[in-house]
């Protein structure tokens, strides 16, 4: 996630939709006082290999600390975030005034539903390399994907960004951002996670009729709303 001052805008970041390559790329535009929060360690290595601004200002302040924190840092070192990576619309909202809610441009990215649910299938298959798509389908977890997706950019099933980018036009939507927020130069994406997926079929050659209607009743809401079709 991405709050930057510099150029007034507000990047939640779904999963599974390049997130981090975006973020990555966005990072670039960021200044000294923009809010960015942490990745996985070799995705930071890849932002500071491209000389990107790192991650910064997510943390809480000591009066936000509960007991617990208190415990976690003296046991563990952890320090307590205020702002994560998949953070909601919604916790957004309430960690920020209402005058850069208001005024700052908000955005964040969706996906095909049965495509993004094969690409979290094969990022989740490296814990459990015998599960079939079938039954990972049947498993629940795809039900994250609706959580960390349609539920990071509405509150009360109303959509509360300015632009829900596709991930299929990538391209394009970047370059739309990149106008809108009159960045000197269209973001260009490191290939951060690309190597998880071998098998690079289609889903409809991956997908039965069964966990196709599956995934329809789940998602059927960004279906609609963004007029995807199998």
């Amino acid at each position: 996630m991405i709050i930057s001052h510099k150029y007034k805008f507000i990047f939640i970041k779904t999963n599974k939709t390049a997130g981090t390559s975006i973020e990555i790329a966005l990072s670039k535009f960021c200044g000294e006082d923009d809010i960015i929060t942490p990745n996985e360690a070799e995705d930071e290595a890849i932002r500071k290999s491209l000389g990107n601004r790192g991650p910064q200002h997510y943390l809480a302040p000591l009066k936000d600390y509960r007991a617990i924190d208190v415990y976690r840092y003296i046991a563990r070192k952890r320090k307590k975030d205020r702002f994560y990576h998949h953070i909601s619309a919604k916790e957004i909202k309430q960690l920020i005034s209402e005058d850069i809610w208001n005024n700052y441009y908000k955005f964040c990215f969706e996906r095909n539903p049965w495509d993004r649910v094969i690409s979290f299938y094969y990022w989740r298959l490296k814990k459990n390399p015998q599960q079939t798509i079938s039954e990972f389908i049947d498993s629940g977890l795809p039900e994250v994907l609706h959580e960390y997706g349609y539920g990071r950019y509405t509150v009360n099933d109303k959509i509360v960004v300015d632009r829900v980018c596709l991930f299929e036009n990538l391209s394009r939507e970047l370059e739309i951002i990149s106008n809108e927020l009159k960045f000197p130069e269209i973001p260009v994406l490191p290939k951060a996670k690309s190597a998880i997926r071998k098998d690079k079929r289609h889903y409809r050659e991956i997908l039965n009729s069964e966990d196709k209607k599956k995934i329809e009743r789940l998602f059927h809401r960004e279906i609609q709303l963004f007029n995807y079709n199998y």
